[in-house]
């Protein structure tokens, strides 16, 4: 991952059906201070899996009739790189956006922990960054920043990733600049992610 992380953005509007493999509505989570089974586990990861080190998993999603799974296939890469775990996915959420807002007590951020997630958010838009630097955790829809002055602010914005708003703005030149811009938001705000991650 030297060379960034910005194409991940740049297919998130590309439907996920297109082609086999991971490519649009991809969310990313990433934590640190945490082990990164445990971590892993509680998302849901397969032990035998863990055990093995398999990279990447696919699960069928249930179709409604018993014993008869679904044609979609969910995938989650997962892995570690430096002194972060990440978990990559394709089915629209991230998984420990959805636990998290859902109050998972074994995803909820603790002192020393650092998590930070970028969740598509296919079925409750819009896409949302979620940064939990300790035990807190702040959050902004894609196109802002966390109003924290963190070094993550700092990246979304070097990145061109924080776009004008109200009452800074006015409200033509938010809709503007979103017309013009915001397919590239996301690959905008993956940037930033990587600056900040890498």
């Amino acid at each position: 991952m030297s060379d960034g992380i910005a194409w991940i953005g740049a297919y998130h509007h590309t439907p996920s059906s297109v082609l086999p493999g991971m490519l649009g509505g991809i969310s990313l989570t990433l934590a640190r201070g945490v082990e990164t089974d445990e971590f892993l586990i509680n998302l849901g990861a397969d032990l035998d899996e863990l055990a093995a080190r398999t990279p990447c998993r696919e699960l069928r999603a249930p179709a409604g009739q018993p014993g008869q799974p679904s044609p979609h296939l969910n995938r989650a890469m997962y892995g570690t790189c430096g002194e972060w775990t990440y978990v990559l996915e394709d089915w629209g959420m991230s998984t420990w956006a959805t636990g998290y807002q859902g109050k998972v007590e074994s995803m909820l951020p603790c002192e020393g922990e650092e998590v930070l997630c970028l969740t598509a958010n296919r079925f409750s838009p819009p896409a949302v960054i979620i940064h939990a630097p300790d035990a807190w955790a702040y959050r902004a829809d894609f196109g802002s920043d966390t109003g924290k002055n963190s070094a993550l602010d700092a990246a979304l914005t070097a990145a061109g990733a924080v776009f004008p708003s109200m009452p800074e703005s006015s409200e033509a030149e938010v809709v503007a600049y979103f017309e013009e811009y915001g397919e590239r938001l996301p690959e905008l705000v993956f940037a930033a992610a990587g600056a900040y991650w890498l």
